[in-house]
């Protein structure tokens, strides 16, 4: 049987994908980029998981600190994620167009979001062209009540 490739690629942008901003931090150096791969993966401890792109300087980042944050963010904030998409002047070019402050463990938590987890690494998986890093929630801060942005709110794609 072979690969119908259309049809891996429609069924693959189906699956539901959230939008967040992932936060990271090395000694001054700030940085945020989109994350749509992001899932809860247990309740107790309080687990998430996010696919982040091989390549990426964030991607460094989170390995060499074990920690990222993830900022929820609320439908109509589409002009808000899009600056996170954009090729940036240098690491943190995209957090310097948002207010954030840094929360408990450091990390950049955005000021104009439903909330954001500050998560430390306890686990990844190496495949392909992303991994899938698994957090340890350690901190929680709610800004307000809202509907979560998800790709489905957008006319934009990712994955398949």
């Amino acid at each position: 049987m072979s690969l119908d490739i259309a049809a891996k690629k429609t069924l693959l942008r189906k699956i539901p994908h959230g939008l967040f901003i992932c936060g990271v931090a090395e000694g001054e150096v700030v940085n945020g980029f989109t994350a749509s791969w992001v899932t809860q993966g247990s309740f107790n401890p309080p687990l998430v998981v996010v696919s982040v792109r091989s390549d990426a300087t964030s991607h460094h980042m989170i390995q060499r600190t074990g920690c990222f944050s993830l900022n929820v963010m609320e439908v109509g904030q589409e002009e808000l994620v899009a600056k996170f998409f954009r090729p940036q002047d240098g690491v943190g070019g995209r957090l310097a167009q948002v207010p954030y402050r840094l929360g408990t463990l450091g990390l950049p938590l955005l000021e104009d979001c439903l909330g954001g987890l500050e998560c430390q690494v306890v686990g990844h998986v190496a495949s392909g062209d992303h991994t899938v890093f698994v957090g340890e929630v350690k901190a929680a801060v709610l800004h307000r009540q809202g509907e979560a942005l998800t790709l489905a709110h957008t006319s934009w794609t990712y994955g398949g």
